[in-house]
């Protein structure tokens, strides 16, 4: 009898600490599910699981229905259902679903149901906020003869996390968001509906829809502040205090985390918010969210897993780039840590993942580094992090530090620069942003391809049209307007550029003012940086390219 007892003890506590492995938060479990057979839905009608604006959306950009975009199939989940198991979230992506139940006997049976594939998931994480809050660093900006003074008392403190990427030239050309969709999946939006900085998104009805899939409802308010301050930095709107990058924009407003537990459930939800997100049309993604570490250390992610194709929540973000969807997400804010690289999603290779600099465009000692554990350039581009204007949670204009606000401020200059050129797909418009910044031709781990100019990148791309199919031969001078220095790109079809091919600026007399050989092959594209050209005066100028039997010019404007 008590060698029954000791068998039966020693069955129920193997039973326990399965179904405590396979947990992805307490009492909640992750049922991965073998197939989508008998699916009472068609790739041949999408309009039964998309909208029409995300119909639009593939049917822009060319991309094809797969089996991923099919819902799960009802028939297993009312089966799931049947069982007593409360199901809290469900993934076509992943073909999986979360449940929460107290029955762990019943939770090691399911294996043997035909269309269960597996329970649980390999790793736990955590979600972590990209911001340093305890990072209050005082900013002002500075009035200098760079810009227009109107601009700086529109934009107030707000100024040089935008004139840092040329975006208010965008601005005064009309492009602020207008008709882009940004989903931003965050930990909560607190008192998005009160606060000033928010009464134009709310009186202009730009927030589309809101939904918390931690909590399965539609409070998203009551939650935390950190996706308020995210969204702040996008879609505030308080002239001569704050100004978002992007505030004619729309938002849906997603809450993904948990901010008082640390599991890898947050990472399912986020997949799950991101085919919502796909499902309604949005034209882009922002993510201050990073998963790398957790509570217990023997279910940490190691860096092998940064490799894009690791990671939960990074093929998500790769399967919603497929979709046409921009991602955009914080790099992370470990650089001053152990583990000091990226965290998941910005490893995954198909989003735009960014770092945070100082105002004097330093690098923030907390921006996660790359590479990749595959050797790719990471993190992609950065913008002011080390502070960043936003909103507080009691109305007044703050700052606060972290890639969670340096990743917004990129994201909403995108939604100008996509707003700009409709045409173009979500990569050729990451193609341009990476182009564009001040590091492209000589990129690193640390601040990636560097500061993005987001004018200079609307220039090129007035300039080619398209990335993809530059005409036969065609000089692009970026940024213009300039300030202290000027990039001169070559793009050329089957043309190969002599190495005696020289560059040279004149003022409009013909007086030659810079003269220099230009032998700096990159990617295919011959690309030279003019540095030092303060001593300039503000004016019009004339750069000449001449190799062998041509001559290409551009007229350029010195500020």
């Amino acid at each position: 009898m008590k060698k029954l007892l000791r068998l039966l003890a020693t069955i129920l506590l193997s039973v326990v600490i399965s179904s405590l492995a396979a947990q992805v938060s307490p009492d909640h479990y992750l049922i991965n599910l073998a197939d989508k057979n008998n699916t009472p839905y068609s790739l041949d009608n999408p309009g039964a699981f998309l909208s029409e604006r995300a119909i639009q959306r593939r049917l822009k950009q060319n991309i094809p229905y797969n089996e991923n975009d099919l819902p799960v199939n009802p028939v297993y989940l009312g089966e799931l259902k049947a069982l007593g198991l409360k199901i809290v979230n469900v993934s076509k992506w992943m073909n999986s679903l979360t449940v929460y139940s107290k029955d762990t006997l019943l939770l090691d049976t399911l294996d043997k149901i035909p269309f269960v594939k597996s329970i649980g998931i390999n790793k736990k994480t955590y979600v972590k906020n990209m911001d340093t809050d305890k990072l209050q660093i005082p900013i002002k900006a500075e009035k200098t003869n760079d810009f227009d003074s109107a601009d700086y008392y529109f934009y107030g403190n707000s100024f040089r996390q935008i004139e840092m990427l040329e975006g208010h030239h965008l601005h005064k050309e009309g492009f602020r968001g207008e008709g882009m969709l940004i989903a931003v999946l965050d930990a909560g939006f607190f008192k998005v509906d009160e606060l000033p900085a928010f009464d134009s998104i709310r009186e202009n009805n730009q927030i589309v829809g809101v939904y918390d899939f931690v909590d399965n409802d539609t409070e998203v308010y009551d939650a935390s502040s950190h996706g308020m301050k995210v969204l702040s930095t996008m879609a505030g709107n308080i002239p001569g205090a704050l100004v978002g990058t992007a505030p004619k924009a729309k938002y849906l407003l997603l809450r993904t985390e948990q901010g008082a537990s640390e599991y890898i459930i947050e990472e399912h939800n986020w997949v799950v918010a991101a085919e919502y997100a796909d499902s309604l049309g949005v034209d882009m993604i922002n993510s201050s969210l990073g998963y790398n570490d957790f509570d217990d250390n023997n279910q940490d992610h190691v860096y092998a897993d940064m490799d894009g194709n690791t990671t939960m929540i990074s093929i998500a973000a790769d399967i919603a780039a497929s979709k046409g969807i921009l991602v955009v997400t914080s790099a992370g804010n470990e650089g001053f840590s152990d583990w000091k690289y990226i965290s998941a999603p910005a490893d995954a290779d198909s989003v735009l993942s960014i770092g945070a600099v100082a105002p004097d465009e330093t690098i923030a000692y907390f921006s996660s580094r790359g590479p990749t554990f595959d050797k790719r350039i990471k993190p992609d581009v950065c913008a002011m992090g080390m502070p960043s204007v936003l909103s507080s949670t009691n109305g007044s204009v703050s700052t606060s530090s972290g890639t969670s606000f340096s990743g917004p401020i990129i994201a909403g200059m995108v939604a100008c620069l996509w707003q700009a050129h409709p045409t173009l797909n979500n990569m050729q418009i990451i193609d341009a942003v990476k182009r564009s910044a001040n590091r492209y031709s000589q990129p690193d781990t640390i601040f990636g391809f560097g500061i993005p100019d987001f004018y200079a990148a609307h220039i090129y791309l007035n300039t080619t049209g398209s990335i993809d199919n530059p005409v036969e031969h065609i000089m692009n001078v970026f940024p213009n307007p300039f300030k202290n220095y000027l990039n001169v790109e070559f793009l050329a079809k089957n043309i190969k550029i002599p190495y005696d091919a020289k560059l040279e600026i004149f003022d409009l007399h013909g007086k030659k003012m810079i003269n220099i050989l230009n032998d700096d092959y990159k990617n295919n594209y011959l690309v030279t940086k003019l540095d030092y050209l303060e001593s300039l005066k503000r004016g019009m100028y004339i750069v000449r390219l001449t190799a062998d039997d041509f001559i290409l010019q551009k007229k350029v404007m010195k500020l």
